[in-house]
């Protein structure tokens, strides 16, 4: 494992000439982000070795490097899922590169489904804790100092003081945003009715299918993490409708400028 991370980073370092200390995981609702980095270098992740495939439509294939207002920043366009087929070690892979590479600080977005009542279709919901209910953790198995302890500190799994500034952020933009605990789960099915209120009961506020697998990785690495969710559809009881893929786009779509004008003014102003 340590020896195929190393054979990726060194690749990499071998197509870009800086690497940055952010990086971002343009996951759902921040697709658009890719136009407003400059100067950018595209490395497909067909070129790029010990990389796995993203088979989701919507999930380009592209490391990113270039610069986002004035910082200096990598970008995953497109993740992996464990209901792909991949193994939570390849799922994560791309975090355990980031490190080998220098990265101290990760941006991560995705869409969910929402169970507190006070949501909305379309809010932002930052990050503030998560609930890990995927039947297989990134960290199984043998430990490698090098990557980090053997049984990581989770306390603070979402910076604080990232939540603070991006609060702050929205407020002078005048942009809606609500905390909560986002909870992981495998898919691909969306959830049943009994399995909100099941995840609502035991303090969860929104529900997907990605994300707690690459902030546990990024944590037991020492990265600082920042995440979002965008609610695009609602599992609270009386407002629960069929829901697709497409629709979720669709509902990601219409919160994407919110969302980015957030991140892209929180990555400009945090200090490493």
């Amino acid at each position: 494992m340590i020896q195929k991370i190393q054979q990726t980073a060194d690749y990499i370092r071998s197509r870009v000439n800086e690497i940055p200390q952010t990086a971002i995981i343009l996951g759902t609702g921040l697709g658009a982000l890719v136009d407003h980095i400059e100067d950018k270098q595209y490395i497909a992740y067909t070129d790029i070795p010990n990389f796995p495939i993203s088979t989701v439509e919507g999930h380009s294939g592209n490391l990113i490097f270039g610069k986002l207002g004035n910082k200096k920043v990598m970008a995953m366009q497109g993740r992996f899922h464990f209901y792909e087929g991949y193994d939570m070690k390849q799922v994560t892979f791309p975090v355990r590169v980031m490190k080998e590479l220098g990265i101290k600080t990760l941006f991560v977005s995705n869409a969910a489904g929402g169970m507190n009542p006070e949501f909305e279709i379309g809010d932002i919901m930052i990050i503030n804790d998560h609930i890990n209910l995927f039947p297989e953790h990134p960290l199984r198995g043998k430990n490698y100092d090098q990557l980090g302890p053997r049984f990581p500190d989770m306390s603070e799994p979402y910076s604080r003081r990232l939540i603070k500034e991006a609060i702050t952020i929205a407020e002078e933009k005048g942009i809606r945003v609500v905390q909560g605990v986002y909870v992981g789960t495998q898919g691909p099915t969306f959830e049943t009715p009994a399995e909100y209120r099941y995840f609502y009961r035991i303090g969860g506020d929104a529900v997907g299918m990605s994300t707690v697998p690459e902030v546990i990785v990024a944590r037991h690495g020492g990265m600082e993490v920042f995440a979002v969710s965008v609610i695009t559809d609602l599992g609270v009881e009386g407002k629960i409708e069929q829901v697709s893929h497409e629709e979720v786009q669709i509902a990601a779509q219409k919160a994407q400028p919110r969302m980015m004008e957030i991140m892209r003014e929180l990555v400009n102003r945090f200090k490493e």
